[in-house]
């Protein structure tokens, strides 16, 4: 079948995490027959989610690409991240749509991140389509939340053609959606929906000269680097020779693969038209951002403009006493190539040299944190410090950014939140009872101050906040923020902690390790009672006599340690200290393990 632009249609699913993204998508693959009745792909759930983090975390991290065919349709699909952290994921993917489908949770209604993805995409000039999503839901409020979309388009809205948008019903895991709450058994009028409101691009077939821009990367063992677009101009053929245009600097290339999306895999075609999303091999110099043009004289199509990064942390290699034991990549050369090659396809990190390692800065603690696990993972060992604030110069004064921050909790945990964001020195812009019963506060908060927030509120909670942040621009530095926090227990010695020393340290404070794990001199090993650090002595074994035998030992009870997360580990940091990262281990320390000389310079400063 000859492929006319007129029957493409690139849309991006768009909405706030756990509206429902990755659902509604699984639900179009599975109906639109991308898959046999008999592959594995029709009983799984969140088949877009390829990370094992994503997985994990309940999050999509990276937007992928899929493509389906309805009614002699040809529905390019990409699904977007919805946290604030991965937004560069958002803009750069969001150059490839045509319209965007924005899912709004029928309960919780727009939220920090439908507002950011909203904004991003009316600023393109996407044509937009609502659908409520989880009607089901006891507390669903279905036509408040109407309301509230329409006031949130009338606050985003760059056009007044913009205020003018269709709107659907949908219980996404179910596979159901309509016109009205009556739903019909199927997601037919979101593929109507798609063809009919989403219009077809605009771009030129006929053209001598082809353009595409590149938005996306992937790799493989077997054909190399794929570079990933939507080609706005001509034909692109295989086999044929290119210019990649990147700022000022033209290289050359040729193309020796060219594919189309179909479901979750690629095409090899021939050639492909104005319109499509393709992916190509054989040019492997070119990046995001970058254009692909033939002809005589090629033009650059318009770069991907890019929020600054709010957060900066220190990675670089592992320098405990116990370095090298746990890590396959333990070299300040290896780290330095896996963050270089990061910088590829994650494009809103920066990197700037640092003493040994590297400075990398980001949108968020959660896209630092991402980046860190996925190395570790992949068996690299390294350190990294506390996350620090990446200041701007605006008009010769120094200013911090700043985040809108929304809160939702109980009733009964008001007086907690509100106690915190204070200390925080955060500034309460809104407060409000939600249908559910819970309290919604909008904050602005300096990103500084939020370092931290989300695990000292769900330790004040008992894990039932719900809390996302959305950046808000920039003000002057008005004093820095400085964490509180208790001294820390640090391990005096080299050695093996004991279950004896253990026992006694205990009364010291909140202990982060279990028996019988190694332990060094200047290893953070638990959290202080009181406010100054405090050396101990974790590995004492029991002094053996005719009345003390190791028989006795049974009867040492250990309160059981807390065991904290990557991120949690990330947030207790203060500026003396690091983290040490392996695949196995995270384990907290002092930059300067010897306690004389660390007390030397903590009185110097």
């Amino acid at each position: 079948m000859t492929l006319n632009k007129d029957l493409i249609r690139n849309v991006a699913i768009i909405a706030h995490v756990d509206h429902g993204k990755t659902t509604l998508v699984d639900g179009l693959l599975k109906q639109s027959h991308t898959f046999r009745d008999n592959q594995a792909e029709m009983s799984q759930t969140l088949i877009m989610d390829s990370m094992d983090q994503e997985h994990e975390r309940g999050i999509t991290i990276t937007a992928k690409q899929t493509c389906v065919y309805y009614n002699g349709y040809k529905i390019n699909i990409i699904d977007t991240p919805g946290h604030a952290d991965f937004s560069g994921e958002v803009e750069r993917t969001l150059n490839m749509a045509d319209g965007v489908l924005l899912i709004v949770d029928a309960q919780e209604g727009p939220m920090p991140q439908t507002k950011f993805v909203l904004k991003k995409a009316l600023e393109l000039n996407l044509k937009p389509v609502v659908i409520i999503n989880k009607i089901d839901k006891p507390a669903a409020r279905i036509d408040e939340v109407l309301s509230e979309v329409e006031s949130l388009f009338l606050e985003l809205a760059t056009d007044e053609s913009q205020l003018f948008y269709p709107v659907y019903y949908a219980i996404a895991r179910e596979g159901k959606a309509g016109k009205t709450t009556e739903l019909d058994d199927d997601l037919h009028v979101i593929f109507d929906s798609i063809i009919n409101d989403i219009p077809a691009p605009t771009v030129d077939t006929n053209h001598e000269s082809a353009q595409l821009l590149v938005a996306a990367l992937a790799s493989d063992n077997y054909l190399g680097k794929y570079c990933i677009g939507k080609i706005f101009r001509g034909k692109l053929k295989k086999g044929q020779t290119v210019k990649i245009l990147h700022d000022n600097e033209v290289k050359s290339g040729k193309i020796d693969k060219l594919f189309i999306y179909k479901g979750l895999g690629r095409e090899e075609v021939p050639e492909a038209i104005a319109g499509d999303i393709v992916a190509v091999t054989g040019v492997a110099e070119a990046n995001i951002g970058d254009t692909i043009a033939t002809g005589d004289n090629p033009e650059a199509l318009p770069t991907i403009e890019l929020e600054a990064p709010t957060l900066s942390i220190y990675i670089g290699p592992n320098t405990s006493p116990l370095k090298g034991r746990e890590g396959e990549f333990t070299t300040s050369r290896q780290i330095a190539e896996r963050l270089e090659k990061e910088l590829e396809t994650n494009i809103a990190l920066k990197l700037q040299p640092d003493g040994l390692g590297y400075k990398v800065s980001g949108r968020g603690e959660l896209h630092l944190s991402v980046l860190i696990e996925t190395m570790r993972r992949e068996g690299y060992e390294l350190e990294a410090g506390r996350p620090e604030v990446v200041y701007k110069e605006i008009d010769g004064v120094k200013c911090e950014p700043i985040e809108e921050l929304t809160i939702e909790v109980d009733p009964e945990f008001v007086g907690a939140v509100s106690q915190e964001l204070g200390i925080r020195k955060a500034e309460l812009k809104s407060q409000e009872l939600t249908s559910a019963g819970s309290t919604r506060f909008v904050y602005e908060i300096s990103t500084a101050a939020l370092i931290g927030l989300r695990n000292n509120l769900l330790t004040a909670t008992k894990g039932t906040v719900i809390m996302s942040s959305i950046p808000s621009g920039y003000r002057p530095v008005e004093g820095r923020y400085k964490p509180e926090r208790n001294g820390a227990l640090i391990s005096f010695e080299d050695g093996t902690s004991t279950a004896y020393a253990l026992d006694a340290a205990q009364a010291r404070g909140i202990l982060f390790i279990p028996p019988q794990v190694p332990v060094y001199q200047g290893m953070i090993v638990g959290l202080s009672n009181k406010k100054d650090d405090l050396d101990i002595n974790i590995c004492r074994e029991k002094q053996l006599t005719n009345m003390r035998t190791h028989a006795s030992d049974g009867a040492i009870q250990l309160t059981p340690y807390t065991q904290l997360s990557l991120e949690q580990c990330l947030d207790f940091l203060l500026d003396d200290e690091l983290l040490e990262v392996t695949p196995k281990s995270l384990r907290l320390r002092k930059r300067q393990l010897d306690p004389i000389k660390r007390k030397r310079e903590n009185r110097v400063n």
